[in-house]
């Protein structure tokens, strides 16, 4: 689990909702390629998923308490490049919301 501090509350909609917009355009400025996720709103976590690739696997589980995330990510996939990019561009999303109050590790492993 990786755990990262932006420094204010979270708010999962407003993260939802930028996730949800921006990361298959990123995804495919920078990969070049169509493959498009789906990112879902459980209304207590973001699940990023990919069934044609990845079956029914849930490659990146968010989590907002507080101002932290807790972001769980799959086990199976994890040198997978795709997998990669979506962190890459998770991390870039994260500091948005984040703003001028920036972002931290907290932990990862």
């Amino acid at each position: 689990m990786k755990i990262i501090d932006l420094h204010k509350t979270v708010n999962l909609n407003e993260l939802y909702e930028l996730i949800n917009q921006k990361l298959n355009p990123l995804f495919h400025e920078q990969k070049q390629s169509g493959i498009n996720f789906t990112v879902e709103n459980n209304n207590s976590a973001i699940e990023i998923t990919q069934p044609e690739l990845y079956g029914g696997d849930v490659l990146f589980h968010i989590e907002a308490d507080g101002p932290r995330l807790n972001i769980t990510r799959s086990e199976h996939y994890v040198d997978d490049i795709n997998s990669i990019t979506v962190e890459s561009i998770l991390n870039i999303l994260f500091g948005e919301i984040a703003g001028d109050e920036g972002v931290s590790m907290v932990q990862e492993g």
